[in-house]
């Protein structure tokens, strides 16, 4: 088992960025209250955090992310259909990152007592420009989940409440999306099913969907 940060971490903490724990020594937190917060329950371990679910074969640290143990995210999954050129279809809006990770669903950290509804359509809002109604368009929040995350570790993971939104029929043109912030572009790419959404960002951009959305989006798009 591998022990490893990675620097960017270091960087952060040192600029003293918000989402980098300035803490270095885990066996200080008070797991317990950690513990009770959490959406998905784990364990801990003299005093360190162990990540529920497969080993990440970093057991010590916390590789490419700043906060120890969970951290508790929300994903935007906006659909819509258009009464134009493929009329019917569900397109979805999908980000490419900067981190070089590939595509993506919308989505970001849940501030301390924000509403994972509310950080989903502020990550969207971020990320796209695309604003949603909270009243008007339909919404799920689909149960929290465990996420295979490639930047994680043993002792610092994601989890996400990934939260649908359905704008329903739209007319003839999707609204304007653009990618912002940590978002390279942002696109409605068609949805029809898993496989169509990855052969799609394959052929049109040689990209391919972040690991961490993989699993969610097969179950949802079957």
């Amino acid at each position: 088992m591998r022990t490893f940060t990675h620097p960017s971490v270091l960087d952060g903490i040192a600029a003293g960025a918000s989402w980098a724990d300035p803490e270095m020594d885990p066996t200080r937190i008070d797991w317990a209250a950690r513990r009770v917060a959490a959406a998905i329950p784990f364990e801990v371990v003299d005093g360190r955090p162990v990540k529920p679910g497969p080993s990440t074969g970093i057991r010590y640290g916390r590789n490419e992310l700043g906060h120890w143990g969970e951290q508790r995210c929300a994903d935007a999954l906006v659909t819509a259909r258009t009464s134009g050129a493929h009329g019917g279809w569900p397109w979805l809006v999908m980000v490419e990152r900067a981190d070089g990770h590939g595509w993506a669903l919308p989505g970001g950290y849940v501030d301390p007592g924000e509403h994972p509804v509310d950080a989903a359509m502020r990550e969207l809002a971020e990320e796209t420009g695309l604003v949603v109604d909270r009243d008007k368009d339909y919404q799920l929040i689909l149960p929290a989940r465990l996420v295979a995350d490639p930047r994680a570790s043993d002792e610092a993971w994601m989890v996400t409440n990934p939260v649908a939104f359905d704008l329903g029929q739209v007319g003839d043109v999707l609204p304007d999306v653009v990618g912002l912030d940590d978002a390279r572009r942002a696109i409605w790419a068609p949805a029809t099913d898993y496989a169509g959404l990855v052969r799609h960002l394959d052929i049109a951009y040689g990209g391919e969907v972040f690991a961490a959305h993989r699993d969610l989006l097969a179950e949802v798009l079957g």
